[in-house]
């Protein structure tokens, strides 16, 4: 078959995935190069092109040529189950039957196996998550290398530690990689690379060689119109968009930083009367699942989402996207403003930064890649152990968080420094050395992103054509279309009503601080005989606080009170009135002392302050302050203890922490007594809670002293 036979062949099948077969539907030439050299050529390609460029065209339509040749599955490592049920869908349409492995169907997985092994699948898609499943990888990978027809990587971007999404899942493929047989085409797609993520990419799929293609185009989207808005506080920017969501096209994306944001600007948006629901990565499958056909069918104004709506997500007549706060790196800025515009000609591009991004890219920025002697401890301690130590396992012995160890971990196995293995994880004992410079420049990167945002709010310049240098595109130019182009499209004023609303919304004070009832797994392994649920008669109850520091409204003004740089001082008025009226609210709510129902709390009867190194005056202020207004007496602090660990605070996980706090605080003679003669349910008053532990420490040691009841009320939540 000549080019010209098996190119009317691709476009046939072009015809038929777009849903109207034998019509003149054409692969685009930069699209048929990429087919032609999976096809033809049995290359391995990196294909660097924008979103809705039709990268998912060409691995479909190669896929249907392969396999008419003879050739094997083709399996397509995607990240999301939103990419999956889509490309799942389009497949059908080529009469491709396409089944996928991820977490949301173990049920089906042996069924489909067998359906692969036996011909019956023409795609398998495969979630990254997958690769470093000890089964999948010991059993299904290696089948899978030897019989696959073509490999696609999709989101590549992923692969590299330089990109603004790393995966360490994505490393496995080297193996896979390694073990395809010589002559197997692989495809790579990503639409957020710049030249550095390009060149590490290419290099670990092994696309580096002399007979790599890579296809890289241009990255503008005529269809966007990019713009942004400074306004003067998070009130001002929710009362914009409350004012304005109706004037934007269509249906669109509202992102947030934060899961708490995205529910609070969901949540006034629903009182405005928009007909909107939050996405966040506490959203569950099923809510998940309606929130994406609800947008897909027009029948929501906005999903309110974090990053957790992203990679994969597909309505090509999205009208617009709005950032509630600036993300950190331009090129993920790129990636989620090009879900919208794709198959319309105008779609709206809004940024609204916020004085809160930059406390929120530090928080992410400080859960990178650990110090080496965190590593160095996590492979002594793995040697040590003679046997597999699962996470719950190691955790305690090591002070990381468990998703960070996890990724740790991961990176540690791609190395060969560990090993994954029925039971947990072991060293392997062979040599492995910490890339410290390496680390120390992904650090610079990320900070040099961040620096392109602020660059990007504050340009005169055209916003694509700054997205554009920033991804590397040599066809950077001006668009004619953004607000500084042609100017501004949407007026920055709110109306007095709106304001008013957005402030009276965002002032509304108090959150649940939900008690701690579950001790840590692995205590044993440091000295503690704890283990299982925590008794009823140590637990406090449902607590309360003012804000939440990840929330646009009390935990802006949170934020400067409890920074680590923040000078101790009494607590503001302003904050200690709302502390009042969330003491209030709580009295008269149903499981209030005022609430009437008959499993309430009782009504306090004295206030306990935790003792604080960093912050006692503003603790001490803040006791005393609910104490006044409340009419209710000050019983004591509970004190140190001799053995208090002052970095207790700075553990990682809920083991390690709990570990050095048991043994830090003590009830004080004079509390003891005062207890004593006022038995009853007690407010205990801390600045601030993050993991949970030191309430449950205090509210246990105030349950054996003689408290019936422990009622947490903290400023803020960490969370």
């Amino acid at each position: 078959m000549d080019n010209l036979e098996l190119r009317a062949e691709a476009d046939a099948i072009l015809a038929e995935l777009v849903g109207a077969p034998g019509s003149s539907a054409r692969l685009r030439e930069d699209q048929w190069q990429a087919v032609a050299a999976l096809v033809e050529e049995r290359r391995r390609a990196l294909v660097v092109q924008r979103t809705g460029w039709g990268k998912s065209a060409v691995y479909f339509v190669a896929t249907a040529l392969l396999r008419r040749r003879g050739a094997g599955p083709t399996v397509i490592i995607s990240p999301l189950l939103a990419l999956m049920r889509n490309q799942v869908e389009a497949a059908a349409r080529a009469g491709i039957q396409a089944r996928t492995i991820n977490s949301a169907n173990p049920e089906e997985w042996d069924a489909i196996y067998g359906e692969v092994e036996r011909g019956e699948t023409d795609v398998l898609l495969v979630s990254p998550e997958r690769l470093n499943s000890v089964d999948f990888r010991d059993q299904v990978l290696p089948r899978l290398a030897a019989t696959t027809g073509l490999l696609v990587v999709d989101e590549a971007h992923c692969i590299s530690d330089w990109g603004h999404d790393f995966r360490p899942d994505y490393r496995r493929l080297r193996t896979m990689l390694a073990e395809l047989p010589q002559g197997v085409p692989v495809l790579a797609t990503t639409a957020t690379a710049n030249a550095r993520v390009t060149a590490d990419v290419a290099e670990q799929l092994g696309t580096g060689g002399g007979d790599a293609l890579v296809l890289r185009g241009p990255l503008d989207r005529e269809s966007l119109r990019l713009g942004v808005l400074e306004l003067p506080d998070a009130a001002h920017r929710l009362a914009w968009l409350g004012e304005r969501l109706g004037e934007l096209p269509g249906s669109g994306i509202i992102y947030t930083l934060t899961v708490a944001a995205a529910e609070e600007v969901a949540a006034f948006l629903r009182q405005r009367g928009y007909p909107v629901a939050s996405y966040t990565g506490k959203t569950e499958n099923a809510d998940r699942l309606q929130a994406e056909e609800d947008l897909l069918a027009n029948r929501v104004k906005a999903l309110v989402a974090t990053s957790a709506l992203g990679m994969g997500f597909d309505k090509p007549d999205l009208g617009f996207v709005v950032h509630m706060g600036s993300p950190s790196s331009p090129i993920a800025y790129y990636q989620q403003v090009g879900r919208a515009g794709r198959g319309v000609d105008h779609a709206d591009v809004l940024l609204l930064p916020g004085r809160e991004d930059e406390a929120i890219w530090a928080y992410f920025a400080s859960v990178g890649f650990p110090p080496e002697e965190q590593v160095r401890r996590t492979l002594a301690v793995l040697e040590d152990a003679g046997r597999p130590l699962s996470l719950p396992a190691l955790e305690p012995l090591v002070d990381l968080r468990r998703s960070r160890l996890e990724t740790m971990l991961k990176v540690l196995d791609v190395d060969g420094a560990v090993k994954r293995v029925k039971g947990g994880w072991t060293a392997t004992g062979q040599p492995w050395a910490y890339d410290a410079e390496r680390y120390a420049w992904v650090a610079k990167q990320r900070a040099a992103e961040q620096q392109a945002m602020r660059d990007y709010v504050a340009s005169t310049g055209c916003r694509m054509e700054f997205l554009q240098r920033q991804l590397d595109d040599e066809k950077a130019a001006p668009c004619g279309r953004c607000d500084n182009c042609a100017g501004p499209w949407l007026a920055a004023a709110v109306s007095p009503t709106a304001l008013s609303a957005a402030t009276g919304e965002l002032d509304r004070p108090g959150a649940e601080v939900e008690p701690r009832k579950m001790w840590p797994t692995g205590l044993a392994a440091v000295g503690m005989d704890l283990k299982g649920r925590i008794p009823a008669g140590q637990q406090a109850v449902t607590g309360r606080a003012l804000g939440r520091l990840s929330d646009i409204g009390w935990g802006n003004r949170l934020r400067p009170i409890l920074a680590a740089q923040a000078p101790d001082g009494p607590v503001p008025d302003d904050v200690l009135n709302a502390v009042v009226t969330v003491l209030a609210d709580w009295a008269r709510s149903p499981g209030g002392w005022a609430g009437g129902a008959p499993d309430a709390v009782a009504r306090p009867v004295g206030i306990v302050a935790m003792p604080s190194r960093t912050r006692p005056r503003l603790v001490a202020s803040l006791a005393e302050g609910v104490a006044r207004v409340g009419r209710l007496p000050l019983l004591g602090s509970l004190a140190y203890t001799p053995h208090a660990d002052e970095h207790a605070g700075h553990r990682s996980n809920s083991a390690q922490r709990l570990r050095v706090l048991a043994d830090s605080f003590a009830v004080p003679a004079d509390l003891a007594a005062a207890l004593a003669a006022a038995p009853g349910p007690v407010l205990l008053v801390d600045d601030y809670t993050d993991s949970g532990w030191t309430l449950a420490v205090g509210a246990r040691l105030l349950r054996r002293a003689g408290a019936d009841q422990v009622l947490p009320l903290v400023l803020a939540l960490a969370g």
